[in-house]
């Protein structure tokens, strides 16, 4: 898969679970092992994990046996801690160092919170520590449930621009049925069909213990997110190496589209546009021509009641929208700091934000 990339990876409680249905501290010891060699190679891992539920059972002596919501809820409570802290402890080996964060789906939904848990994990990616995530267990009702980190895993990967998800699990990737009833592992998807769809939900093939449905709906959120997805059996030696040499090993799912695509297909038709900023002739012959970041000097009005990270319409002194974006202040504070230099900002506002408005990465012209 070649050099430098962004990595998420995935590993499902069947995977992470050894005899007796315990916590295999071998296997995250070796994981972390195998993390930490190929982050010195100049790519950088989010890791999701599941377990927290289990190993909070186990803790209290009800593995196996969590009846109610409330209960599960509270050995996920207690999990956790004893889930980071074995992931810490196999990472401290290395000398790397992890962050806890926690999820539910309502963070990626609202765009505050969304652009706040992107600035954290690449921060954190940024100063090469390992984000651990996982679905926030404890608040979480409705989504309490086998798989729902296939989920949020393909969320995550979208949500920081990944290059990479990998989905390990407790089978060697995923499986179809041939016309004669021969099961067979499928190397490469390019597109999901109803076909493979149905496969998901097969009892008479491997499937069912992989729990493919969720998987499948994973892959769907990456491919219109231009996310590669790899589903592979967690427990095969060196499995991520292998993945990234280009071996072929797992089921592979090519993307629909690139990541730049989606990103401005997405900033410009699948956000709602929360108010609008006029610009000058000089910023936006710079936004058409150079291809820059939108500054406050080049801003002459503000409309509308927007937060920062909202979509924001741009337009011309004619009032002809020509862009879209993600702005990174506020209307009333954008309102404050318009037709001023970046250096001045702080000054203003009385803290110190964004040098520009809007980042040419959260900008598209259309």
């Amino acid at each position: 898969m070649g050099n430098s990339k962004t990595i998420v990876i995935k590993i499902g409680t069947s995977t992470l679970k050894g005899k007796g249905g315990t916590l295999d501290i071998t296997y995250l010891n070796r994981m972390a092992k195998e993390i930490a060699a190929l982050q010195k190679q100049d790519n950088r891992f989010v890791i999701v994990t599941s377990g927290a539920i289990v190993t909070g059972a186990e803790k209290i002596g009800k593995l196996g046996k969590l009846k109610s919501i409330p209960e599960t809820q509270a050995a996920a409570a207690i999990g956790q801690i004893i889930l980071m802290r074995d992931w810490e402890k196999a990472f401290a080996k290395s000398k790397l160092t992890v962050a806890q964060i926690l999820l539910t789906r309502d963070a990626i939904a609202d765009r505050e919170r969304y652009i706040n848990a992107r600035n954290t994990i690449a921060e954190l990616l940024k100063i090469g520590v390992i984000p651990i995530v996982n679905e926030n267990d404890t608040v979480s009702i409705d989504e309490i449930k086998v798989g729902d980190n296939d989920n949020l895993s393909a969320l995550v990967a979208s949500l920081i621009g990944a290059d990479l998800l990998i989905n390990l699990t407790n089978v060697d990737g995923f499986y179809m049925n041939s016309d004669e009833g021969v099961t067979f592992l499928v190397s490469e998807i390019t597109k999901i069909t109803k076909e493979i769809e149905d496969a998901a939900q097969h009892p008479s093939t491997q499937l069912g213990t992989g729990g493919m449905i969720t998987k499948i709906q994973a892959a769907e959120v990456c491919s219109d997110a231009g996310v590669v997805m790899v589903i592979a059996n967690g427990r095969e030696k060196k499995i991520i190496a292998k993945i990234l040499s280009d071996v072929q090993i797992g089921t592979v799912f090519i993307p629909q589209t690139s990541k730049k695509e989606s990103k401005k297909r997405w900033l410009a038709h699948g956000l709602p546009v929360a108010g609008e900023i006029v610009v000058d002739p000089g910023a936006e012959m710079a936004l058409l021509k150079k291809g820059t970041s939108l500054l406050a000097a080049g801003i002459i009005a503000v409309k509308g009641k927007f937060k920062a990270g909202d979509s924001v319409s741009i337009k011309d002194e004619s009032g002809k929208e020509f862009a879209r974006g993600l702005i990174n202040y506020s209307a009333l504070e954008t309102d404050k700091i318009k037709k001023q230099k970046s250096s001045e900002i702080a000054k203003i506002l009385g803290y110190t934000g964004s040098a520009e408005v809007i980042h040419r990465d959260n900008l598209v012209i259309i």
